[in-house]
């Protein structure tokens, strides 16, 4: 799969998104990485948990970290959602 974002791509983030609502799955993300808050990532949500906490997966597996690596991420690790790209 072709990633959806290049390197030196901007992104536009409502980072009211997710104040009341969890993502849909699909939609893209930025998120803090759980076990580095320092870190900011933009994934694309996998999946949910029971318990709410979201699977974030890259467009590039094989190239990706993701939720395989560093686990499930709580919604307080959201940033916002990204709404446009500009290459």
């Amino acid at each position: 799969m072709i990633p959806t974002l290049a390197a030196d791509d901007e992104v536009l983030v409502d980072t009211r998104a997710y104040k009341q609502q969890l993502p849909d799955v699909g939609e893209i993300v930025v998120a803090h990485r759980p076990d580095r808050q320092e870190v900011i990532l933009i994934k694309r949500v996998a999946g949910a948990l029971p318990d709410g906490r979201l699977l974030l997966q890259g467009d590039n597996p094989a190239a990706s970290t993701d939720s395989q690596e560093f686990g499930p991420v709580a919604p307080e690790h959201l940033v916002g959602k990204v709404t446009s790209r500009f290459a």
